[in-house]
């Protein structure tokens, strides 16, 4: 039986992917910067840290990656306070989990846009403990995020349950020895690899039950 249950928030909770791809592809071509056929698959999963760099040095954006993660940040908070896109049902599935289990969230999201994000779904009391990859030596598909949350829930990973999107997320807590169920979105199919990696992939969120994390157990 799992100890506790780890989400991702980007794609899982908050349909905010194709959000960052607009903002950063708008970014890139008002900046100088040239976007390439595999870059969205790249940065998903990436610190702010990582990403910023990534837009700065190999893109080509005229900007220092410091004001490159400022900027792109700063525009999705104004996006944020417009509208948070909230997944449907995935507010309802965070909270039946967290009657029985307790939850974190290890994000790649800026620590400001995992508390915006769960502010306006409701959901900040639901979660345990949550960490932003800003706050690890490593984003995304290392698993230093992961393993830090389990280690803030006080549980082995072997005995967490993770809920991942991206072909790096799912990378992550693998590599952290989580069970990992997939909800890949429509849009970012997962890799071949990564699919293999998942013990269950769903279509939607809805369909993770508590019966199901109780069965993965």
């Amino acid at each position: 039986m799992a100890d506790a249950v780890v989400f991702d928030l980007d794609g899982v909770i908050v349909d905010s992917e194709p959000v960052w791809e607009e903002v950063r592809r708008a970014y890139v071509a008002a900046h100088g910067g040239t976007w390439q056929p595999d870059t969205q698959r790249r940065l998903m999963g990436m610190s702010t840290g990582e990403w910023a760099h990534y837009l700065s040095g190999e893109l080509g954006v005229d900007r220092t990656a410091g004001q490159v993660a400022d900027e792109v940040v700063e525009e999705m908070t104004r996006r944020y306070r417009d509208h948070v896109p909230l997944i449907d049902g995935a507010d309802d599935v965070v909270r039946r989990l967290a009657a029985r289990w307790p939850l974190g969230l290890a994000s790649s999201s800026p620590t400001r846009l995992i508390g915006a994000a769960l502010a306006a779904t409701g959901l900040t009391d639901a979660f345990v403990a949550t960490l932003s990859t800003e706050e690890t030596e490593r984003g995304k598909p290392a698993p230093d995020v992961y393993l830090a949350v389990a280690r803030r829930l006080g549980v082995d990973p072997a005995r967490c349950v993770a809920v991942e999107d991206s072909s790096n997320g799912v990378r992550s807590a693998a590599a952290a020895g989580m069970r990992v169920v997939a909800v890949p979105h429509g849009s970012y199919p997962l890799d071949p690899d990564a699919a293999g990696l998942a013990v269950v992939s769903l279509a939607a969120i809805g369909e993770l039950t508590p019966q199901l994390v109780d069965d993965l157990g």
